[in-house]
C-alpha cells in the first residue's frame, strides 16, 4: 500500500455498542464488582418495569439471541426473558461521547464528528508522526480502550464512505481498511442492503433491477440507474465505485447558526403532518438557541421530497429572535413556497446571523409579546432539562405520533454545543 505524503488517509472511528458501553463504563467505575453489561445479555432501551420503548444498543451476548437495534423491548423480552435493560442516561452519553471526540483531536489535525458515538478523522500527511497509518489505527483503538474504557471500530481508507463502510466489518474491536484496489475483493461481494445510503426501499428496487450485490450496482449502467433513482442513483452508484469526493469539515469554534433536520420513517404527503413535523424542529432549534444565549436574524426551511430533490427557502427577520413561535410563524410561509406537492422524505428548520446583541424593529406591542414569550420559553427550557424534555408538550403533540421535539442525533446531542446532523435513508 503507497503511503505517500500526498495520499488522503481518512479513519472513521464508531464506538461498539456505545449507550450500553459507556453504561458499562461508569457501572464498573462506581462499583468493580458490579456485572459488565457487555458480557451479559443486555440492552439500553427503557425500564425494566415498565417494560416499553423500544431497543437503543445492545450487548454481544444480547445480539446471540436475535434481539435487534429498534426492536420493542417487549419483543426483545420475548426472545430473552433474562435480557437486562438498563434504561437510557443520556447526560451520560454526553460526557463520554465529548471525551472520546477530545481524545482523537489529540491525535488528528481534523476531527469531524458525525454522530454522538463516531467520527471521522483526516490523518493525511501524519505519517511522518505517526508512522504507518493501519499500525497507528491500532495503537489508537487501545489508546481508548486503555484510557476510556470502551472498544471502537476503526475503518482506515483514502475517503470517507469507505472508511465508513470498512468500520462496519466484522465487530468489535477492530481495525479495517478499505483502500481502492481492496474494493473488488471485500465491497463488491455484500449484499446491496449494506452499501452506505442504501436503504430498504432502495434496496427493494435495486434488487427488482436485478442488482444484488454492491459489485452488480458498480457495473451497472449509471444513465439506466440515473433514469430510475435520480440524483440518489448516481451518489449510490459512486459510492458502490469507490467514488466520494467529500471533505472533512472541522466544526467552528462557536455557532453562526443553528439547524436541525429529520429523515421521516414513511413519506409525508399532508401539510398538517409536515407543519407538525417543521415545528417540533423549531422546538429543538430554539432550545438550542436559548441555551447559547443568542438571537437569529434568519430563518430557512429545507424539504427533500421522494424523489430526492431538495429546495430551500429562507428569509430576513424584521427583528432578532430566540423565540420558538417567532421561528415557527416564519417557518409556516417558507414551506408552503418550498413544497412542491411530492411526498416529502426529509425535513430540515435552520438558523443564522446569530448574535449576542439583539435588534427590534417591533411595534410596542409586538416587543411585549416576544419579551413575554421569550421568558416563558426559557421558563419551559429550565422545566425539561430538570425533569426531561418530555415533562412539558404542546397540545398538538398529545397522543400524536409525532414527537414534539425532533432533530439532532439524539436526545443526548441536543444538549451539546456544535453539532453537525447527518441522516442516511
Amino acid at each position: 500500500m503507497d503511503t505517500n505524503m500526498s495520499k488522503k488517509i481518512i479513519y472513521h472511528i464508531d464506538v461498539n455498542s456505545a449507550f450500553l458501553s459507556w453504561q458499562a463504563c461508569h457501572n464498573l467505575s462506581i462499583d468493580s464488582n458490579a456485572p459488565d453489561l457487555r458480557t451479559i445479555p443486555a440492552a439500553v432501551g427503557g425500564s425494566q418495569e415498565e417494560r416499553h420503548g423500544i431497543v437503543l444498543a445492545k450487548s454481544m451476548p444480547a445480539k446471540a439471541f436475535h434481539i435487534r437495534t429498534g426492536e420493542p423491548l417487549v419483543q426483545a423480552l420475548k426472545k430473552c426473558p433474562d435480557l437486562v435493560i438498563v434504561p437510557p442516561n443520556f447526560p451520560l452519553y454526553v460526557e463520554k461521547s465529548k471525551a472520546f471526540i477530545e481524545l482523537l483531536k489529540e491525535h488528528a489535525p481534523v476531527v469531524e464528528q458525525y454522530s454522538i458515538d463516531e467520527a471521522f478523522c483526516d490523518m493525511t500527511g501524519m505519517e511522518n508522526l505517526n508512522g504507518d497509518p493501519v499500525q497507528f489505527a491500532h495503537t489508537l483503538r487501545e489508546k481508548i480502550k486503555n484510557e476510556l474504557g470502551f472498544t471502537v471500530n476503526i475503518g482506515v481508507s483514502n475517503n470517507m464512505m469507505l472508511a465508513k463502510m470498512a468500520s462496519d466489518f466484522t465487530k468489535p474491536d477492530k481495525v479495517h481498511t478499505l483502500f481502492p484496489d481492496e474494493i473488488e475483493k471485500k465491497l463488491w461481494p455484500l449484499p446491496i442492503e449494506e452499501l452506505f445510503y442504501v436503504g430498504k426501499s432502495t434496496s427493494k428496487k435495486l434488487r427488482f433491477l436485478g442488482i444484488k450485490t454492491i459489485g452488480e450496482l458498480a457495473h451497472s449502467d449509471l444513465s439506466i440507474i440515473k433514469n430510475h433513482f435520480k440524483k440518489h442513483g448516481e451518489v449510490i452508484w459512486n459510492y458502490a465505485n469507490g467514488i466520494d469526493n467529500n471533505l472533512l469539515k472541522e466544526q467552528p469554534d462557536a455557532n453562526k447558526g443553528y439547524g436541525n433536520s429529520i429523515t421521516t420513517h414513511y413519506d409525508i404527503t399532508d401539510r398538517t403532518t409536515a407543519l407538525k413535523i417543521i415545528l417540533s424542529l423549531c422546538e429543538t432549534v430554539g432550545a438550542r438557541i436559548r441555551a447559547d444565549g443568542v438571537y437569529i436574524g434568519v430563518v430557512s426551511v429545507s424539504l427533500v421530497d421522494c424523489e430526492f430533490h431538495h429546495v430551500s427557502k429562507q428569509t430576513t427577520l424584521d427583528s432578532s429572535t430566540n423565540v420558538t413561535e417567532k421561528i415557527y410563524e416564519t417557518a409556516i410561509p417558507l414551506f408552503d413556497q418550498a413544497w412542491n406537492q411530492k411526498p416529502l422524505r426529509l425535513f430540515g428548520v435552520s438558523t443564522s446571523h446569530a448574535s449576542r446583541e439583539r435588534y427590534e424593529q417591533f411595534s410596542l406591542f409586538d416587543s411585549e409579546k416576544n419579551e413575554k414569550l421569550s421568558k416563558l420559553n426559557t421558563a419551559i427550557d429550565s422545566i425539561r432539562n430538570r425533569y426531561g424534555e418530555d415533562s412539558v408538550k404542546r397540545a398538538c403533540f398529545v397522543n400524536s405520533e409525532t414527537k414534539h421535539m425532533t432533530g439532532g442525533l439524539q436526545k443526548a446531542k441536543r444538549n451539546q454545543r456544535n453539532c453537525s446532523h447527518h441522516t442516511q435513508e
